[in-house]
C-alpha cells in the first residue's frame, strides 16, 4: 500500500474507533465520580451501589461470544455503529430514572451498547495492518480509553458544579448517537472478510480457543488483574480513599485523574514503542510479567499502607494496568486471523466477567464484614487483600511452564 494511502487509511479506522473507544471508558468509570451524588440522593447502600455500577459489565461480558461471532462475521463497523445506538438509548434510560431499577437497566443497555468498543477496532487493525503492528495500535485505542478515563475524573466532577446528573447522561446521549454515525459514514468496509462460516463453523472456533492451554494461562489474570482493576477504578477507589485516607470529592477526583493521566501515558508508551520493541527483540511477554509484578506489589502497598503509598502508588497501578492489556496480543497471536475476533472477545469475557463479579461481591463482602463486627476501615482492608490473593494465585498460574504442543 502506498504510504499516503497508509495514513489516510490509519485515521480512518483510528478516529472513529478512538471516540468510541473514549465513550464506553468514559461510561465505565463515570459512577466513581457519579456514584456518591446517586448514593446521597437515592439512599443506596454500598451493595446496592455496587450492583448498580456492575450491571454495566454483567452485560458488557454477557455480549463478548456473540459480539466475536458477529465481528468476524458482519465486520466492526456494521457492529459497532449498530451496538452504539443501544448505547445511546441507555444513556438516555439512565437520564431519566428515577429508581434503583430503572438506572440499572440503563446501565446495562449501555454496557451492552459499548461492548464492541475495543474488540471491533481489535478486529479492523487485524484485516487492514500487519500483526508486527498490532500492539502500537491498540496502545493507540487503548489511549483513547485513557483519556475517556481521565475526562471522567476531575472533568466529570468540575463539570456536576453546573449541571446535573441527568443533564450530563443527556448530553452523552448525544454525543453517543454522533459518534455511531461518524463509524457508519467514516470507516471502510472490507467485504471479502465477511465469510465467517455457518453458525455451527463459528461456535466450532469459539470452542476451539476455550478448549485452548494457552488461552487459560491467560484468563484468570484477565479475570482477577484486569477485571479486578476496572472494578476497582470504576467505583470502589473513590471509597477507599475516602474511607482509609478520609480524602473529600474534590480530593478524590484529582487522585483518580492521576491515575487516568499514569494510564494514558502507559497506552501512549504501547503505542509509540510496542512496534519498536518487537523489533528489537524484546519480547512482550517480559514487558506484560514485569509490569503485572510490579502492580501486585504496589496494590498491596496500598492495601497494608495507605496513607503512606497513595499518592505515589496509585498512578503506578495505573500505568501497569495499561500494560495489561498486552494479553490480549498474546492471546490472539496463538489462533488464525479468522478467529481473532472470537479469541478477542474470549478473554474480554474473562475480564468483564472479573470487573462484574469482583465489583459486586466486593460490595458484598464489605457488607458482610460490617455486619459481622469489623469497622468499616479494617472491612474495605480485608476485601482489599482478598483481591490481592486472587490476583497473585493467577500470576502464579501464568508463570506455570506451557506445555508443548
Amino acid at each position: 500500500m502506498h504510504p499516503i494511502d497508509d495514513r489516510k487509511l490509519f485515521w480512518r479506522l483510528l478516529l472513529p474507533f478512538a471516540a468510541g473507544y473514549f465513550l464506553s471508558y468514559l461510561y465505565r468509570t463515570a459512577n466513581a465520580v457519579i456514584g456518591p451524588v446517586l448514593a446521597r440522593e437515592l439512599d443506596l447502600g454500598d451493595n446496592a451501589l455496587g450492583l448498580l455500577t456492575s450491571t454495566y459489565f454483567l452485560a458488557f461480558g454477557a455480549a463478548q461470544l456473540p459480539l466475536g461471532m458477529l465481528l468476524d462475521r458482519f465486520g466492526p463497523r456494521r457492529v459497532e455503529a449498530g451496538l452504539l445506538l443501544l448505547a445511546a438509548a441507555g444513556a438516555a434510560v439512565f437520564a431519566l430514572a428515577d429508581g434503583l431499577g430503572g438506572l440499572a437497566v440503563g446501565r446495562a443497555l449501555i454496557g451492552l451498547g459499548v461492548s464492541a468498543c475495543l474488540m471491533a477496532s481489535f478486529k479492523a487493525f487485524a484485516q487492514w495492518f500487519p500483526p508486527e503492528r498490532q500492539a502500537s495500535l491498540t496502545g493507540w485505542i487503548m489511549a483513547s480509553g485513557g483519556l475517556g478515563a481521565l475526562a471522567a475524573s476531575k472533568p466529570l466532577e468540575f463539570a456536576l458544579g453546573f449541571a446535573g446528573w441527568r443533564e450530563i447522561a443527556l448530553g452523552l446521549t448525544a454525543a453517543t448517537l454522533a459518534v455511531a454515525a461518524l463509524l457508519w459514514l467514516a470507516v471502510p468496509e472490507k467485504a471479502d472478510d465477511h465469510k465467517g462460516g455457518s453458525l455451527g463453523e463459528q461456535l466450532a472456533g469459539v470452542r476451539a480457543i476455550f478448549a485452548s492451554r494457552h488461552f487459560w494461562r491467560y484468563a484468570p489474570m484477565g479475570f482477577c488483574f484486569t477485571g479486578g482493576f476496572m472494578a476497582v477504578q470504576g467505583l470502589w477507589a473513590s471509597r477507599w480513599m475516602n474511607v482509609q485516607e478520609g480524602m473529600a470529592g474534590a480530593e478524590i477526583a484529582i487522585r483518580l485523574t492521576w491515575i487516568s493521566g499514569a494510564m494514558l501515558a502507559g497506552f501512549l508508551f504501547m503505542g509509540f514503542f510496542a512496534t519498536r520493541l518487537v523489533h528489537r527483540g524484546i519480547r512482550l511477554e517480559r514487558v506484560y510479567l514485569g509490569a503485572m509484578a510490579v502492580a501486585l506489589a504496589a496494590f498491596a502497598a496500598i492495601a497494608l499502607l495507605p496513607q503512606f503509598a497513595g499518592d505515589l502508588l496509585w498512578p503506578v497501578l495505573g500505568a501497569c494496568f495499561s500494560l495489561s492489556n498486552i494479553a490480549y496480543s498474546l492471546v490472539a497471536r496463538a489462533f488464525p486471523a479468522t478467529l481473532s475476533g472470537r479469541a478477542n472477545t474470549a478473554l474480554n469475557l474473562m475480564v468483564f466477567a472479573g470487573a462484574f463479579g469482583l465489583q459486586w461481591g466486593f460490595g458484598v463482602l464489605v457488607d458482610a464484614l460490617q455486619a459481622g463486627g469489623l469497622v468499616t476501615a479494617a472491612a474495605y482492608r480485608s476485601a482489599f487483600l482478598a483481591l490481592l490473593a486472587a490476583q497473585v494465585a493467577a500470576l502464579l498460574w501464568l508463570l506455570r511452564p506451557e506445555p508443548r504442543p
